[in-house]
């Protein structure tokens, strides 16, 4: 645990804002919105890390992205914590150089509506082509009574 820790301190130095072990297996790293592709794009290339995931969380500040990467040799799970603030909600797309990025981004983007830039796909996955555009279920300020069952038309949709 200490390597991977001082290691990851040895390899992006001030990229990181705050780092903590909270549980012998799990590391949570936050780093700024303008250093997620070095930052990703070194656990991914150089530090050999798998890519299990990520999650949204809206939260009174913004959106909160985690990145959740796996170094299998360690058995840790890394979490790369940012926060992208309220009202600007973009960040540089991982999935334009990973294309394994590519799907969850497009679920924070559609869910959430965060915009990552350089996305090359940002088309609906989960949702209704009909569903209200700039409207995100997952956002806390999301309300059910703002659409109506049109907005679930998947015949009309094309799906």
């Amino acid at each position: 645990m200490a390597q991977v820790m001082d290691a990851l301190k040895e390899n992006l130095g001030d990229k990181i804002i705050d780092i903590e072990k909270v549980r012998d297996n799990r590391i949570y790293m936050k780093i700024a919105p303008e250093d997620v592709l070095e930052v990703i794009q070194y656990l991914f290339f150089d530090y050999k890390c798998k890519f299990v995931t990520a999650t949204g969380l809206d939260t009174r500040e913004g959106i909160e992205i985690i990145y959740h990467l796996a170094k299998e040799e360690c058995k840790m799970l890394i979490n790369v914590k940012i926060l992208i603030p309220y009202p600007e909600l973009s960040i540089n797309s991982v999935g334009k150089n990973i294309p394994a990025f590519r799907w969850i981004e497009r679920e924070i983007h559609e869910m959430l509506g965060v915009e990552f830039k350089g996305h090359p796909d940002q088309r609906r996955l989960l949702l209704a082509d009909s569903f209200p555009k700039g409207k995100y279920p997952l956002r806390k300020d999301f309300k059910n009574s703002d659409i109506s069952d049109e907005d679930y038309d998947y015949k009309r949709s094309g799906l």
